[in-house]
C-alpha cells in the first residue's frame, strides 16, 4: 500500500469483462472497505496506460479477438509487468489467465505471446468445450475452503515447472489437460478459468489478495452469511451435475 490507501486496478473492462467478471473488483473493493481500508479503484480502459503503482490488479475473461487486442496492448504498455516486478498482486480469469502465460492461440489461429507472468502455455482444445459448474480443492498451502466457479472455455492450459496448480477439481474440467488441475499461481500472480464471478462465490480468495497486498496474516472478520448461502447453492449444483 502507498499513502495508506489500497489501490485496486481493473484492467481493460472494455475488452475483458465477460460472465460478470467485473464483479471481482467489486468484491475486493467491498471487502477492503468492510475492514475500514481506504480504497482507490481505477478502471483502466484499453486506450489508457496501466499504472505501475497499484496494489491489486484484476483482469477478466473475453472473446478471442478482444483477448488478442488486450495481449498486444499489455505487451506494448509494459505497466502490468513493471507492477508485478514492484510486488503487486494480480488475479486473472480465463482469457486474462491465458494472457498472463507465455503464449496462447489467438482468434487467427496463431501463437500469441503472453506476458510470461505465470509459467503456463495455453492451446486450443480438440474436444468438447468445457462448460458448467466446477468444484475443487484449492492448494492447501493457501489455506482456503473448496473452490466453486463456472467454466466456459475451449482452451487447454499446461503448467510449467514454476507454476503451482491453484486447485484440483472434483467436478468439472479446470485447465482441460485431464490431470485435474485448475488454474495456476506463483507468489503474487494468480490465474483461473472460474467465472461466477469467482470472488463472489469465494470471498476468502479476495481476502487472500488483500492479505498479500497488506502483508498481513489475518483480517478482521466480516458478515459472510450472504456469501455462504451463495456458496452452498453453487456447490450443491456442482455436485448434482455429471462428473
Amino acid at each position: 500500500m502507498s499513502d495508506n490507501q489500497l489501490r485496486v486496478v481493473w484492467i481493460y473492462p472494455d475488452l475483458l469483462s465477460t460472465y460478470g467478471d467485473q464483479g471481482n473488483v467489486l468484491v475486493v473493493e467491498r471487502r477492503a472497505r468492510q475492514r475500514g481500508l481506504d480504497v482507490a479503484r481505477l478502471d483502466v480502459r484499453s486506450d489508457q496506460p496501466i499504472p505501475t503503482s497499484g496494489d491489486i490488479y484484476l483482469i477478466g475473461g473475453g472473446e478471442d479477438r478482444p483477448q488478442r487486442l488486450a495481449a498486444e496492448r499489455l505487451r506494448r504498455d509494459g505497466g502490468l509487468t513493471r507492477a508485478v516486478e514492484n510486488g503487486a498482486i494480480v488475479f486473472s480469469v480465463c482469457a486474462g489467465y491465458q494472457i498472463l502465460g507465455h503464449e496462447f492461440i489467438n482468434d487467427l489461429g496463431q501463437r500469441e505471446p503472453g506476458l510470461g507472468l505465470i509459467d503456463v502455455v495455453s492451446v486450443r482444445g480438440e474436444g468438447a468445450r468445457c462448460v458448467g459448474d466446477v468444484l475443487g480443492d484449492i492448494d492447501p498451502r493457501l489455506g482456503l475452503p473448496p473452490l466453486t466457479g463456472f467454466e466456459n472455455h475451449q482452451g487447454v492450459t499446461h503448467l510449467g515447472p514454476t507454476a503451482r496448480p491453484f486447485a484440483q477439481v472434483r467436478q468439472g474440467n479446470g485447465n482441460g489437460t485431464g490431470d485435474g488441475t485448475e488454474g495456476a499461481y506463483n507468489d503474487t500472480v494468480f490465474g483461473t478459468y472460474m467465472h461466477g464471478p469467482v470472488l463472489a462465490r469465494n470471498p476468502l480468495i479476495a481476502d487472500l489478495l488483500l492479505k498479500l497486498a497488506l502483508d498481513v496474516n489475518a483480517l478482521p472478520p466480516t458478515d459472510d452469511r450472504w456469501y455462504e448461502a451463495l456458496r452452498a447453492e453453487r456447490i450443491a449444483a456442482a455436485q448434482q451435475q455429471p462428473a
